[in-house]
């Protein structure tokens, strides 16, 4: 690949119309107004008229493109690094070397990539790691450029996963921020209990989306956190139905909702949609909240979703009266993504499939049932043949392993689905039309895939992209991270902060001696099950806290201990003792009260139905984190331990709280928030948006499905760890702002 220049495209103004922005595209004068010939033929086709509706513009388009370019349509492509470095997940070669040996701007475009978009016809592209605003503004107009020059000209529609968290959730492979602003996320976002700031947070956010060239958000989570052993609970807006509901829903109006209407887009059902807008992807249908035992269906061992407490309405409810009944004119999401599991006993005809796989949860629940006409994708890899081990990572055919990969995809798309997340290869979706044609007939295929080219590309028009693909690399960096956004994503992480405890030790307000224990985590396999070692951290950011406080490396020597933990992180299964519990408390811990028989099972790689782990012994890799506060409690004497416990799951305080002076919680914050929140520069106002469990029999004994079903926790000073619970320094607070959502 030849070394290319940076894309400088024109921008142009049409009085009464939208901006054009373009590169090579010829332009087309009509009525006075001024339209780009895409298909450079020499006369306005109906998709090339932004005076139509995306609709009308979608239908036009999807009957000029071959089977080839609608298959292409359908394909996301892999995570893009930019630039792909030695050494990252998803390598990439730029004129067949190595980045560094490529001599290429860190914008340019990679081999793989150019290939996907040329040949492969996809226009999908998952962006995760880009080094800067600059750089990714560069890379975006690049790739544009790229999609203008070939035939149809239709854009590129960049997606991103969450890359505005200020905490590195550990639960799911989340998207490099780079210089974004930082805000809460899932439970963070909904321990302030105030859906507004959560709108705030999601039109900043869609603002710096758009400067960074992404048009599409693989959020909102809208899963319900009703099972406090789930990895992904963290990412969850609580426990609370109707908090889910309100938050998701306003989530995805600030995201898809624009002011910046463009006068041409202002038609029918586009009023709301323009050139601000970011299509949502609201996930994960059924809802993934209900995983038996805690175990997740990233992973073959974790496939299932139970519903012992017969509440499965509860989980679509921030679907159907969230993302699906939105308050501006967007009206609904853009799409939806089914989660991987195994919907246990939810399809009368007793299939037991992977969601995307079943007819029944996708054509008669979500498309019939709810009148769902937007895109579904699956999930990312659901479409490859399985791995040989339950205990894997990317082997999610469930229900469908018998199937070859092409007669996979077709399943998919006779339920509804209309395009296959993680899968970048066309051949599978090209031998699926074929086997289609035979089975249906080529004329009703052809209709098939016609129908989800319309919907992919109406998301596509509505965001304005056939008009204006291009940025401003100046302007995006004059957006992305600005100090404004910032300062604001700062402010609504203090507000996330949930005081629990503190008995009379909070605040800090002078410049006192402070010690820091260091943290030790034991070797464990990461999220995609590859081994991590043994690891010694620090306590917290010397530099940091030294702008606070005088640190000191002896116990004897400080006014008061710092220690900054983690709640109990563990594995719900190990490759040579098979199931075991996912603990929620700091010891080793024996199931001797779960289930003697899972109510989900089977797999064609395992030897019995029963997933039990009853009597099984488990203990988290963090186990370490309960030894550093009783530790520094029993050499600090009556002298405050402060104890800062990130909260990845609700989590049995049984063990420490009684070792600790106070103790506050953070769901993803920066830790110069806590350092705000501990030196009195700012009161916690945060309230808990789950229950925090007594012990782990009552873990045991809660439905996957059902909020508010197990016993909180009490703690020394009489305060109940329940839904809803938080402190200000005067405090519990009682300011009401729960109680709607606690029911």
């Amino acid at each position: 690949m030849e070394k290319e220049n940076r894309i400088t495209p024109s921008f142009i103004s049409v009085p009464g119309g939208p901006v054009l922005g373009l590169t090579d595209t010829p332009l087309l004068d009509v009525d006075g107004l001024k339209f780009k010939d895409l298909e450079r033929c020499g006369e306005l086709l109906p998709y090339e008229d932004w005076r139509l509706t995306a609709r009308e513009r979608a239908e036009d388009l999807a009957k000029r493109l071959s089977t080839e370019e609608i298959a292409g349509l359908m394909l996301y492509s892999p995570h893009q690094m930019v630039p792909s470095l030695p050494g990252m997940p998803f390598p990439a070669t730029y004129g067949k070397k190595s980045f560094p040996e490529s001599g290429e701007e860190a914008w340019a475009i990679s081999d793989q990539l150019h290939e996907m978009i040329a040949d492969g016809h996809v226009r999908h592209i998952l962006l995760m790691r880009c080094q800067d605003t600059g750089t990714a503004a560069n890379w975006s107009n690049a790739v544009q450029a790229l999609c203008e020059s070939l035939p149809h000209g239709i854009p590129a529609n960049v997606c991103s996963d969450p890359r505005h968290g200020a905490g590195q959730a550990g639960a799911e492979y989340k998207s490099d921020g780079s210089d974004t602003s930082k805000w809460p996320e899932g439970l963070a976002m909904a321990a302030a209990f105030d859906p507004e700031l959560c709108r705030e947070a999601a039109e900043i956010i869609s603002r710096e989306y758009r400067a960074l060239g992404i048009t599409t958000a693989l959020s909102p989570q809208l899963d319900l956190g009703t099972e406090p052993r789930w990895m992904r609970v963290e990412d969850t807006f609580g426990t609370s139905p109707e908090l889910v509901t309100e938050m998701g829903r306003v989530y995805c109006e600030a995201m898809q909702g624009t002011e910046e209407n463009d006068a041409g887009l202002k038609k029918r059902e586009e009023e709301g949609w323009g050139s601000g807008s970011v299509n949502t992807m609201a996930k994960h249908w059924p809802g993934g909240g209900p995983c038996e035992g805690g175990r997740d269906a990233h992973y073959p061992y974790g496939k299932f979703a139970v519903y012992p407490g017969k509440n499965l309405e509860a989980h679509l409810k921030p679907f159907k009266e969230g993302a699906f009944a939105l308050k501006n004119r967007t009206e609904k999401t853009a799409a939806v993504m089914p989660y991987y599991t195994v919907s246990w006993d939810v399809d009368p005809s007793g299939e037991r499939a992977g969601n995307s796989y079943s007819r029944y949860i996708i054509d008669d629940m979500l498309r019939r049932g709810c009148g769902y006409d937007g895109v579904i994708c699956t999930d990312w890899g659901i479409t490859a043949d399985p791995e040989k081990e339950v205990d894997s990572f990317s082997s999610r055919c469930y229900g469908a392993h018998q199937l070859t990969e092409a007669e996979r995809h077709l399943k998919i798309l006779e339920n509804g689905v209309d395009q296959f997340g993680g899968n970048s290869r066309i051949e599978p979706v090209l031998e699926a039309y074929r086997i289609g044609c035979g089975k249906y007939g080529e004329a009703a295929m052809r209709r098939r895939f016609e129908e989800s080219a319309v919907r992919i590309l109406i998301n596509i028009f509505r965001c304005g992209l056939f008009e204006n693909p291009y940025l401003d690399p100046e302007e995006s960096c004059s957006i992305v991270g600005n100090e404004e956004h910032c300062r604001k994503g700062f402010e609504a992480q203090l507000r996330s902060v949930v005081m629990l405890k503190n008995s009379g030790v909070l605040p800090v307000r002078e410049r006192k001696k402070v010690y820091v224990p260091g943290r030790h985590l034991d070797a464990h396999k990461n999220f995609f099950r590859m081994p991590v070692g043994a690891e010694d951290l620090p306590g917290a950011d010397r530099k940091l806290l030294s702008a606070y406080y005088e640190i000191v490396d002896q116990p004897e020597d400080a006014d008061f201990a710092l220690c900054m933990i983690e709640s109990p992180m563990s594995d719900g299964y190990d490759a040579e003792k098979g199931y075991q519990p996912v603990t929620l408390q700091y010891r080793p811990y024996t199931a001797a009260n779960a289930r003697s028989v899972s109510i989900a099972g089977g797999d064609f790689r395992e030897g019995s139905k029963n997933r039990s782990y009853r009597g099984k012994t488990n203990r988290p890799w963090n186990e370490s984190d309960l030894d550093l506060v009783l530790d520094t409690k029993k050499a600090m004497g009556d002298r405050p331990v402060i104890c800062v416990i990130r909260m990845h799951n609700p989590c049995v305080l049984a063990e420490l709280e009684p070792s600790a002076d106070a103790i506050l919680v953070q769901f993803g914050v920066q830790q110069a928030a806590m350092f705000e929140i501990i030196a009195g520069k700012r009161e916690p106002s945060a309230l808990l948006p789950v229950q925090l469990p007594a012990d782990m029999k009552t873990v045991e004994e809660h439905c996957e499905d059902l909020p508010f079903d197990m016993t909180a926790y009490t703690d020394t000073a009489g305060n109940c760890y329940d839904f809803g619970f938080g402190m200000n320094w005067s405090g519990p607070i009682r300011d009401g702002r729960a109680q709607k959502y606690a029911h």
